[in-house]
């Protein structure tokens, strides 16, 4: 999976887990997405505390993943 499929499976998931939480801003949808996004940033940075015990190419790729997110 590449790191962009990656941060969007992760959004997507916070979107499924949450979806009553994007009707609650009533359209505010930049709102909601920020936070989102934010819930997916803390998900990642979490692995990456562990991947840097791992291969240079595990941590990298949650690197550029977390790029990715913050792009979205």
């Amino acid at each position: 999976m590449t790191p962009k499929e990656k941060a969007i499976e992760l959004i997507d998931k916070y979107i499924n887990l949450y979806p009553s939480y994007i009707v609650m801003f009533q359209g505010d949808f930049d709102k909601a997405k920020k936070d989102i996004k934010q819930g997916a940033l803390i998900a990642v940075d979490e692995i990456l505390k562990v991947a840097f015990y791992a291969t240079d190419e595990i941590y990298n790729h949650y690197l550029e993943v977390k790029q990715e997110i913050e792009k979205l």
